[in-house]
Parts: C-alpha cells; structure tokens; sequence
C-alpha cells in the first residue's frame, strides 16, 4: 500500500473513531450556558480572556473582577457537573494498549 493511501486510511478511521455524539451534546451543554450571556457580556468576556493572553495575572485587579463576574454568570461549575457524565461514559468503551 502506498504513503498516501496508508496516510488516507489512517485519517478515515481516525475521523471514524471521534465521539460524534458526545462532542455535539458537549456542545449544546456550553453554547446553552455561553448564550445566557447577553451579547454585550459575551463580548466582554472574549475581551477579558484576549487581554489577558490566558494569564489571568495579566490583568488589572478591576478587570480580574469582572471576569470573575462573567465566569459566575457562565457557572463553569455546572457545565463541569454536566460534562463528567460525558467524560466517564467515552472512557468506558476504551481499549487500553
């Protein structure tokens, strides 16, 4: 078999193996939780989060405080608690090597 054909193949079963289903209902369980936003509070938070660079030590203590604010609104809390049934279902099917 050739490179591409092997590389081809390898790309197929790779696609196949993704867990359609728990990614898209993933998904809905944040975009439920993100559009609770209002359209300004979304884009503040993207703001928040492109300022900081991911570091939340690069912002200003104000600024740190309404992320704070955002993230509550958002109960990252309760996306975790919706997310673990997910994540312990997918590890059950899983061969170990």
């Amino acid at each position: 078999m050739s490179k591409q054909r092997e590389s081809k193949s390898k790309l197929k079963s790779g696609v196949e193996a993704v867990p359609w289903a728990m990614l898209l209902r993933g998904g809905v369980i944040v975009g439920k939780r993100w559009s609770a936003l209002s359209a300004k509070e979304r884009a503040r938070l993207a703001q928040l989060v492109r300022e900081s660079r991911g570091r939340v030590g690069n912002l200003s203590v104000k600024q740190r405080m309404e992320l704070r604010k955002l993230a509550r609104k958002l109960d990252l809390k309760g996306i975790g608690r919706e997310l673990m049934p997910l994540v312990r279902r997918g590890r059950r099917g899983r061969k170990r090597r």
